[in-house]
């Protein structure tokens, strides 16, 4: 019995949600999505044409339905963002068992980041790259690595390479010359298969240890490797089409163990423990050097 957290219902999201809520192991979610589904939606989503104008949470919550009558969908209407929903999410997010982060937004990708970190749950994150080229998908566990930390590593790469311009992969709905074509429905569904693929491996271990063992809970290595299995990576990169300069093959998987950062702007170990508003200051800092602010 397991209750998944997720936030975003879009073409990727809702095509991720599609084929986990279908495993019987997954008896609750609660979804996060506050957009109505529009008519330039219509071709690269799961929806039909006759849902154009109603609330893509709600669609999302028929179609789960549909499929498991027997699930428990609670549908949350609002951005992820919104400072004045947080407590919701904070409880939302300690109740759950699991995250999935399927937004197209860096801001959306913070905000959930914190919520599952201070939650001290796993989750899982698919991006698809412009112009449908390839996908990521990253798994963060407890005490490991933060989404901060991934996308901080990420830009550095970008910056280091010596022919420019490459695309900025933490960034994937950025802009780049030879990738302004919107990823096409294809595209969406691979990216959005090995997303589910991955997180259903990954929720295979969760809740492992019994309530009355008496492990240190302290160690947070100890206490994050109950919850999930070591996928051995942090990040999977997985091309889809050649690109010169990006993609010198199509259909690779590149796979990156990216440790925790001691230097991150949101969850550095080397830095005194911030404050609310410093920690703010931080995540606007990372956002802005992402290009988002």
């Amino acid at each position: 019995m397991l209750h998944l957290f997720q936030v975003g219902a879009g073409s990727g999201g809702m095509a991720v949600l599609d084929l986990v809520a279908r495993d019987s192991r997954v008896t609750r979610v609660t979804l996060v999505e506050p957009d109505v589904y529009a008519p330039h939606n219509v071709y690269r989503h799961l929806f039909p044409p006759s849902a154009v104008g109603r609330l893509k949470a709600e669609i999302a919550s028929e179609w789960i339905r549909a499929i498991r009558p027997d699930i428990v969908f609670d549908a949350l209407i609002a951005d992820i963002t919104d400072p004045s929903k947080q407590a919701e999410f904070i409880h939302r997010a300690k109740e759950c068992d699991f995250g999935i982060c399927a937004a197209d937004n860096e801001a959306a990708k913070f905000a959930f980041d914190a919520l599952m970190r201070a939650a001290r749950k796993p989750w899982t994150l698919g991006e698809v790259l412009s112009g449908g080229i390839g996908g990521w998908i990253h798994c963060f566990t407890p005490g490991e690595a933060c989404y901060g930390c991934v996308a901080g590593y990420l830009q550095r790469e970008v910056t280091e390479q010596p022919a420019g311009p490459p695309p900025d992969y933490s960034n994937p709905n950025g802009v780049q010359p030879e990738t302004t074509i919107p990823a096409n429905k294809a595209s969406i569904a691979v990216i959005a298969g090995l997303h589910a693929t991955v997180t259903l491996d990954l929720l295979a271990n969760v809740g492992g240890r019994e309530p009355n063992d008496k492990r240190n809970d302290n160690s947070v290595a100890s206490d994050s490797s109950r919850l999930v299995p070591d996928s051995g990576f942090t990040s999977l990169l997985f091309s889809l089409q050649v690109v010169s300069g990006v993609f010198e093959t199509a259909y690779r998987a590149h796979r990156l163990r990216i440790p925790r950062s001691p230097t991150c702007l949101v969850c550095g170990t080397s830095l005194p423990t911030p404050t609310g508003e410093q920690l703010d200051a931080a995540v606007d800092s990372a956002l802005a050097r992402l290009g988002v602010r």
